[in-house]
Parts: C-alpha cells; structure tokens; sequence
C-alpha cells in the first residue's frame, strides 16, 4: 500500500454521525479529534482537503427543531444556520492549533461548467499552497434539485478528481464495507480490499439507507478509482483512525485503482455530463476506435439535443450505445448542417472554419473498449458511471 503511505495531497471526507451526538448536536470529542488528526498530517508535509457534512444536523440543535425538516425552504434555511455553526465550531478548533481554514461551499454546476471547474480547481490549489485548509461542503443553501451533487460522499469524490488528489479518505460510523450489514448479520465480514467495483461488491453496499449510506460511498469510491485515486473507507471513531491509515495499517477497506487519468479525461468522462449525442457511422467508430482520429463530419449522420461549441457530447454508434465522449467544436445546428460532408466543404456551408474536426482527437476518449481496440491510454475499464455522470 506504498501508493496510500505516499499520498501527498488527501481528500478527507467526515459524515454528519462522525460529528454529532444522538441530539444533532456538534460533539466536542469528534471535532477535536478530527481537527487534531488533520492537523498532524499537516505537519507531516501533506495537503489536506476537508469535506465535512454537518451543517443541517447543526441548524436542527441552534434552532431547536425537533427533527430534520422535510419542507425544502425550512430544509435550506436550517442548512443556513447550521453551516455557520459549523465554520465556527472548526474555525475554533483548528485556531487553537494556529491553522487557517476557507469555507468553499459548491453545487454539481461548479464541475460541470469547463470555466468554473478550473476555477475552483484554481482557488482550491492557491489555498493550499498558502497554506489554508479548505473545508467544503455543498451548497444546500441555494442548490435546487437540477444542480445538487445530492451527498457529500460523491462530492468529495469530485473534488478530490478536481484537484488530482493522491488519496481520498471517507470517514464514516463504521468500519468499512461489509459482506453484509454488521449491525444485523453475524455473518458479516469485513473486505480490506478491493480492486475492483463489481456488482457483488454493489449489492453488499445497498444496506437501504439513503444520503450518506454505503451505497453512496461505493459510487464515490467507483468515481474515484476510476480517475485512478485510491480510497479508503474507514471508522471515524477509531484513535489516529488517519494517521494510521497513512502509517499503512490495515484500517478499513481499501480501494486499490489500476492507473491514473490526466485532468482532461477525468472531466469529460466523469464529471460534465453529456448536452447531447452524435450519431456516426461504422467507418467512423472504426478510425475512432481503432486508429486514433478525431471526428470528421464526413463520418457523422445524426445530432440529438441542443448544444454550443465546448460542450461535452456523447458519440454513438448506428445502434445508439456509446463508446466515446469529447468536447465539440461546433454546435449542433452546425453539426446538422455539415454532416456527411467533407472538412473542405465546411467554410462553403459556414460561411467559415475554425477546425477540420467536430471533435478534435485530442479531446476525445474511449469509454466502451474491447480487447486491443484502442491506444493504452484510452483503454479504460468502464463500470456504469454513478448517476453524477448520467443525470436523468
């Protein structure tokens, strides 16, 4: 585990049990511990990214609630409170240990959006470089259903892609994933690795809980290794539970990925979803998949959905299933119009070109490969993307 004792920069994610008490209250103990933790790895010459849930469980304690509420506006307004509590509560802590923190709440807009996904990327690498230890959480404030990431498991998957983390850390009130639920089986039995997320591996992760549950941390798990980052599932209560995990113990469950992936390809594949298909013909699927060219209208016979030039497209095959992604550089109207024709007839039909190719090579990856069709680089393992990915 040579890969997990050398992490340089670490994504830590901490759930809402892992800080509260039976009463949604912040729990001294658990922050403390937690800050005194981060802190150390500080010291030890590592950067740390904390993602930290929280915030409603908060706002239910300050404003005396007797349950989370299930209005939505009462929801966020109570995520509102709760969010100050808990900059406070850490800003406190980590204080008496004479360290900086940078609240940076996002929604799944800030990673979908090219510019603004390099710009978080941007502010989260200057705060760190001086120093700062951002604490991230999603905005629930103002996130409406259509832009929510929806758990912060599968956030703190993305922020770690974001920022090409060395190792993502999700702590949870268990101690890793189980062949079955712990709390209900005496069969079960703890997996200290895995290196690949099968269905098996998926069905011991649906254990019926919702936002926060197994199944949420497996997506991001999947998420992560599949932008080649390790993570590890872990106990939060267990003493120096993360220290020991950079010390190489055996602690939880250990997500071991096969490669890494360069920025580029870890957005278009798994974070900016689709704006809509391009549908090609056989020759083209065969110089995509076989010969590493770029798209050329020539080879194109449909557009579904509207989109602009830089926006991710799927590319399909005449029977619908797709086997790439990439940034285009026309739009869809253009797309129309062009199809079928040769790149020397572009400027005839535009009026103007800008490219040779609707989706030039260099933005373009694989993501259905069979055995010895593409390039090492675009040869990936494709598990069904988490719904991030493929938004309904």
């Amino acid at each position: 585990m040579d890969t997990i004792s050398r992490a340089r920069r670490i994504v830590v994610k901490v759930g809402t049990r892992s800080l509260t008490d039976e009463r949604y209250r912040l729990d001294s103990n658990k922050v403390e511990k937690l800050v005194r933790e981060v802190v150390e790895l500080k010291r030890r010459g590592k950067e740390v990214i904390l993602v930290s849930s929280g915030a409603i469980s908060a706002g239910i304690s300050k404003l005396n609630l007797k349950q989370r509420p299930r209005d939505v506006k009462l929801l966020q307004a109570t995520a509102a409170v709760g969010q100050n509590v808990l900059m406070n509560t850490y800003d406190r802590y980590f204080s008496a240990y004479g360290e900086i923190i940078a609240q940076v709440l996002l929604t799944h807009d800030d990673f979908c959006n090219r510019l603004r996904y390099l710009n978080l990327r941007n502010t989260l690498l200057t705060l760190l470089k001086t120093g700062v230890i951002p604490i991230i959480n999603e905005n629930d404030t103002t996130a409406v259903e259509e832009i929510k990431v929806g758990d912060n498991d599968n956030l703190s998957a993305l922020v770690a892609s974001n920022l090409e983390a060395n190792l993502l850390i999700i702590l949870t009130d268990t101690e890793g994933l189980y062949t079955h639920d712990p709390r209900k089986s005496k069969k079960a039995e703890l997996i200290p690795v895995v290196s690949e997320i099968t269905p098996e591996i998926e069905r011991f992760a649906s254990n019926g809980r919702s936002v926060g549950g197994m199944k949420t941390k497996i997506e991001a798990a999947k998420l992560a290794m599949n932008a080649g980052i390790p993570v590890v599932i872990a106990d939060a209560a267990k003493d120096n539970v993360l220290l020991r995990i950079i010390d190489g113990e055996s602690v939880g469950t250990r997500f071991i990925p096969k490669g890494r992936m360069n920025d580029r390809a870890r957005w278009i594949l798994f974070v900016a979803p689709p704006k809509g298909r391009i549908i090609v013909d056989e020759g083209a699927k065969e110089a995509l998949m076989r010969r590493g060219s770029s798209l050329l209208p020539s080879g194109i016979i449909g557009v579904e959905g509207g989109f602009m030039p830089g926006d991710t497209v799927s590319i399909v095959d005449t029977s619908g299933i797709e086997f790439a992604r990439g940034i285009t550089n026309y739009s869809s109207t253009e797309i129309e119009r062009i199809k079928g024709y040769h790149t020397g007839d572009i400027e005839r039909i535009l009026g103007r070109k800008e490219y040779n190719e609707v989706v030039y090579r260099g933005n373009l990856y694989l993501i259905r490969c069979g055995k010895d069709e593409s390039s090492t680089e675009d040869r990936l393992s494709w598990n069904k993307l988490s719904r991030l990915s493929n938004p309904a």
